[in-house]
């Protein structure tokens, strides 16, 4: 065989293994959908790749590519390229989370590049989310079915201009209208944001649910901006439930240059290890599947 699948994990995801020099962009596209489609994950090692045949390869299975436009983390553009970019900026860990899943535009699929590994440290996590919902208690469930999370943040108007990538308080506030969010403007142009949404949500096939969005790293990086809706405080022994949940079933992958992984955001959550090597470089595509899906 020109290619060798084998499991991540016995938790989640497909390797697939270059083992006679085939194309990565040669590779029968229904069959990698349809691995995609029963396993969420599917890692790439061994072919020949660059940040050209990434793009390449990556724009035959996907559509409707996001430039990260209110995301959380600052990330640099690679070769020019809005819909390419660098996820190194910062090197503390970062806990499970869906993509994005602090705002309702949020992209439906992930591809990440191993332009260099880190010489130790530094892997990516993934979970399934379906998974994830399994392990948790019955009453940790009843709570996140009665309650929803709640981001509130304020922002300078430096800062939000950077973030939304316009200075045009209406164009902020339409796109505050297509993200569900709750928009105050202050005097001073500063603003005050706030979004409502589920922790747990049904699976796109409808069948299971999921546990899937930030609620790991917000409580990690910034707790303040994080409630449930009623405004309570989400309880400590709930958030360590969920960090020791995260511990037990999270895969590791730990990178080999060329390396691209391809991520369900609908299902699979993901983070990373801290890592101190500057010459580490993954790079992120946000995107939605060209497949049904």
């Amino acid at each position: 065989m020109s290619i060798k699948l084998q499991p991540l994990s016995k938790n989640t995801g497909i390797q697939i293994t270059n083992n006679d020099s085939v194309s990565l962009l040669e590779l029968n596209l229904e069959e990698i959908t349809n691995l995609f489609k029963s396993s969420g994950v599917l890692l790439f090692r061994g072919f020949e790749t660059d940040v050209n045949i990434f793009k390449q390869f990556s724009n035959l299975l996907s559509t409707d590519f996001l430039d990260y436009t209110g995301g959380a983390f600052t990330r640099r553009i690679i070769d020019d390229d809005k819909t390419i970019l660098s996820v190194n900026d910062d090197q503390f860990e970062i806990k499970l989370h869906g993509e994005m899943y602090y705002q309702k535009t949020k992209p439906l699929m992930l591809w990440f590049f191993c332009a260099n590994p880190a010489s130790e440290a530094g892997q990516t996590t993934i979970c399934d989310g379906k998974d994830f919902f399994e392990q948790i208690s019955v009453s940790t469930k009843d709570l996140f079915s009665n309650k929803k999370l709640k981001f509130s943040v304020y922002i300078s108007k430096d800062k939000w201009q950077i973030k939304y990538k316009t200075d045009d308080l209406d164009q902020l506030q339409e796109m505050c209208i297509n993200n569900d969010m709750s928009l105050k403007i202050n005097a001073d142009k500063s603003i005050y944001l706030e979004y409502i949404c589920p922790a747990i949500i049904p699976s796109k096939c409808g069948k299971y649910q999921v546990f899937i969005n930030s609620l790991l790293p917000t409580k990690q990086l910034h707790p303040e901006i994080l409630n449930f809706d009623d405004d309570s405080e989400i309880p400590h022994d709930v958030l360590t439930e969920l960090d020791e949940i995260a511990e037990r079933i999270t895969t590791e992958i730990s990178w080999k240059k060329g390396d691209i992984l391809m991520i369900d955001n609908t299902r699979v959550m993901h983070g990373r290890r801290a890592f101190a090597d500057e010459t580490r470089d993954i790079y992120i595509r946000l995107c939605s599947p060209a497949f049904e899906f």
